[in-house]
């Protein structure tokens, strides 16, 4: 598996958002993106006694990489350990992440306050596992928002053996910015990511931040100086909000961003096999029918089998209803005849052409 070609388009981790049920269903989007999990808090798994709750996953989903969040480094190494274990491709070290709950655990994007610790954190975790750890941060944090800064930290984590980062194009505002702020407010600064690939062009850098379309995507893979700032061209694009919010965004991810050619189709047994791409938005709903099928037989509620399929029609007539239906019928789904029915029902009020 070449992780370089699944890393041109990556889709952010999100706290509850990228759980293993919308990883599955992304899948059924694109054979070829990244795929994280949401944060996992190191040392939370550890003391876990049902780590599945934090590690359980489909292989279907692969590639996938599960981001840790911790600043003892014998926790993360151990952690890692489990998450190499799970059978993850890669795992992430967070340290871009402002929420309070993170700062209390002194971890996040307040790790960017001391470069060594990160270092060392990403060292230890290294040395304990055989696959890939890569570094997400943001640009600056606070006060520390200097090119400098950047420049500094990234080299810092680089010289301990780092070769992938994933940039958020923003600084952090720990104090006074709420993390939805944080990803709003602060201005986006593309130079920085576009210019610290052109200064270490052996690293893996990937950029993330306000990216909401595939043009914007390829301007930046491209190096095209109108989009993207310079004209440097970076390894990967992480998409966040506008994957989860509007996921047939990523319908022709496949063709655009990697290159694969291969037909649509609306049979579910082909889209399920990755044989073809989903012709429609109904179509990827139909392949993803199986799986809901299976996920409540298993005790899963249908709460959480729904809540990542609201945004699949944005803009389409009838999209208002469909979500409506799903959210206030998901906690009664039983009334429709479980899950898949109410899934079939919802999609019915949805105009596709």
């Amino acid at each position: 598996m070449n992780l370089d070609f699944n890393r041109r388009l990556s889709i952010a981790p999100m706290l509850d958002c990228t759980d293993r049920h919308e990883r599955y269903f992304l899948r059924l989007l694109s054979k070829h993106i990244l795929l994280y999990s949401e944060m996992v808090v190191a040392s939370g798994l550890l003391h876990c006694d049902n780590t599945d709750m934090f590690l359980g996953h489909e292989d279907f989903e692969y590639p996938a990489v599960l981001q840790l969040g911790g600043s003892n480094p014998t926790d993360l190494a151990r952690a890692s350990k489990l998450v190499e274990a799970a059978g993850f491709q890669e795992v992430n070290l967070n340290c871009g992440c402002p929420s309070d709950r993170v700062q209390n655990g002194n971890f996040g994007a307040c790790l960017m306050k001391d470069k060594n610790i990160v270092a060392d954190c990403f060292k230890a975790m290294q040395d304990a596992v055989s696959i890939p750890v890569s570094i997400k941060c943001r640009i600056g944090v606070d006060e520390f928002d200097s090119w400098e800064f950047f420049e500094d930290f990234v080299q810092t984590i680089a010289d301990a053996g780092c070769k992938v980062f994933i940039v958020h194009a923003r600084k952090a505002w720990l104090k006074g910015l709420s993390p939805k702020e944080n990803r709003e407010v602060p201005p986006l600064h593309y130079e920085f990511v576009h210019r610290i690939k052109a200064l270490m062009p052996e690293l893996n850098i990937a950029i993330n931040g306000g990216i909401k379309t595939m043009d914007q995507v390829l301007a930046h893979l491209n190096g095209d100086p109108t989009s993207a700032a310079t004209g440097i061209a970076l390894d990967g694009v992480m998409v966040g909000r506008e994957a989860y919010e509007n996921p047939w965004f990523l319908h022709d991810a496949d063709e655009r961003v990697f290159g694969d050619l291969r037909p649509t189709s609306s049979a579910p047994a082909e889209i399920i096999a990755g044989n073809a791409r989903p012709a429609t938005r109904k179509a990827a709903l139909e392949a993803y029918l199986p799986y809901v099928e299976k996920q409540t037989s298993e005790g899963c509620p249908a709460t959480i089998l729904v809540k990542h399929l609201y945004g699949l029609f944005t803009g389409l007539p009838g999209a208002r209803k469909y979500r409506q239906l799903l959210s206030n019928g998901a906690p009664r789904a039983n009334e429709y005849g479980g899950a898949v029915a109410l899934i079939k029902k919802a999609m019915d009020l949805v105009a596709e052409v």
